[in-house]
């Protein structure tokens, strides 16, 4: 019966910490830009970076 008793207020103590740091997030300003997150996935190419452009010939697969 302690251990439950242990383990009730482990996760209440883990559920309080979750809860403290959303409120710090929101109050922050974490949740504030809702715009870039949808046109993201438009400007993804240019993002990535180009290949090896100081790569020898010897060193690209063989095309076949």
């Amino acid at each position: 019966m302690t251990i439950l008793f242990l383990l009730i207020g482990i996760s209440l103590s883990v559920a309080l910490g979750f809860l403290g740091s959303f409120i710090w997030a929101v109050r922050t300003g974490q949740y504030e830009d809702s715009y870039t997150p949808s046109v993201r996935m438009l400007f993804d190419n240019e993002l990535k970076k180009p290949e090896n452009p100081t790569a020898k010939v010897s060193d690209q697969p063989a095309k076949s």
